[in-house]
């Protein structure tokens, strides 16, 4: 694997590190800023929405400059946004922070599946897709756990101005180990935007709308989860998040290396046992002994989705990718804003803790028909007698290898 890649995973060390270290100190945010936890999970909402609205924005005004160059810019935007949050002296101030720097996730992750795609072999994109997203996922194993302890110790303040400077890092690793890699000649914006009109590549967002959903309608609230419900102390919930950055890495790089060979079958196993895992979940809550293997799965199971449909956008957003990939990206979070939503709601309700389990399983079940119906689909797209859409045949024939 090129050099290059280590460089995208730095980066994307550092926005995984700021996307998953609140939940470990929401409590801590809720009682500084005096506000309830449904609250403080706007925090998680309020990321989730601006990188789903940033990353197609960015994405498209990044369109005049290098992808390298447009790669450092995000990195700065991350910088500041963090910068915001540490300092942040009210509530309201401390979500545009995070706003901020959500700005910048969705085209990072965008462009950078591009990039870390074209730097490889065709028959090894997922594996590519997957080494990037491995920063994210080793974020949850040491930058989320180690953020979540310095949050509860020396304050969640330390913990931002410490992802602020995780930031720097990358900003110098895309600076020196990225190669040029200007945009191809003769692909504009509506290129981009013509990929929104295959029904695939909607499918495909939808997917990781709902099924990555099912992951945050859970994860979101796993510190009062796992305090008040499974017994654990404050403390423990570092090492619980740990856990769940150790099933990240592992499904992650599974999923990479499973979907170069087979595709739509990997999406089925992993979001049907994301929907059994999630609804299993509101039982082994309850029980330390449980809940903390559970939580193992479902950081498997989640991430084990993500290089298949970031592959399965790239694959039918032939010829302009870029804008499609980093949207989405943006579908990612905005499964992570819908379920946090979700979840807030049902435990404001007051069904318990326990509750977005139960969220998160019917959005992992509805994920898995969209699997099912794409599959469909493209079946009979690539029947014998049927027509192929004039200058795609190589999606399609690549589509028909996948299944």
């Amino acid at each position: 694997m090129p050099l290059a890649l280590l460089a995208l995973a730095i980066g994307a060390f550092g926005i995984g590190t700021t996307e998953f270290v609140i939940m470990g100190v929401l409590p801590e945010v809720a009682g500084d800023f005096g506000v309830s936890i449904p609250t403080a999970g706007l925090l998680v909402t309020g990321y989730a929405l601006g990188v789903m609205l940033g990353a197609p924005i960015m994405t498209a005004l990044g369109t005049k400059v290098s992808r390298k160059r447009m790669l450092m810019v995000l990195m700065g935007l991350f910088i500041i946004g963090n910068l915001i949050s540490a300092v942040a002296p009210v509530f309201g101030l401390m979500l545009l922070g995070r706003v901020v720097a959500s700005l910048a996730h969705g085209a990072f992750f965008g462009i950078g599946s591009v990039v870390a795609a074209e730097l490889v072999a065709p028959e090894k994109k997922a594996g590519a897709i997957s080494m990037m997203f491995s920063g994210l996922t080793v974020a949850n194993v040491i930058g989320v756990p180690l953020g979540t302890l310095i949050g509860q110790s020396a304050g969640w303040r330390i913990t931002f101005a410490l992802v602020a400077a995780l930031g720097v890092l990358g900003l110098l690793g895309v600076a020196k180990l990225v190669p040029e890699m200007p945009k191809p000649e003769g692909v504009h914006l509506r290129h981009e935007l013509a990929a929104f009109k295959n029904v695939q590549v909607l499918l495909a967002m939808a997917m990781t709308v709902l099924g990555f959903g099912g992951v945050f309608a859970a994860i979101t609230y796993i510190a009062p989860m796992m305090t008040h419900v499974a017994g654990f102390a404050d403390g423990s919930v570092t090492w619980l998040l740990v856990l769940f950055g150790l099933g990240m890495v592992g499904g992650n790089l599974v999923g990479g290396r499973y979907a170069d060979r087979a595709l739509m079958p990997m999406l089925y196993v992993s979001l049907g046992g994301l929907a059994l895992v999630l609804a299993l979940f509101t039982i082994t809550a309850h029980h330390k002994a449980l809940a903390a293997p559970t939580i193992v799965l479902i950081g498997a199971l989640g991430f084990a989705t993500v290089p298949p449909l970031q592959k399965r956008v790239l694959d039918h957003a032939h010829g302009a990718p870029t804008l499609a990939s980093a949207a989405n990206i943006g579908a990612f979070n905005l499964g992570n804003a819908l379920s946090a939503w979700l979840g807030g709601i049902v435990i404001a309700a007051g069904f318990g803790y326990t509750a977005p389990n139960w969220v998160g399983a019917v959005l992992a079940v509805a994920a898995l028909l969209l699997a099912f119906l794409s599959a469909a689909l493209e079946r009979r797209e690539t029947a014998p007698g049927t027509p192929v859409a004039e200058g795609a045949p190589s999606e399609r024939q690549g589509a028909a290898l996948q299944r």
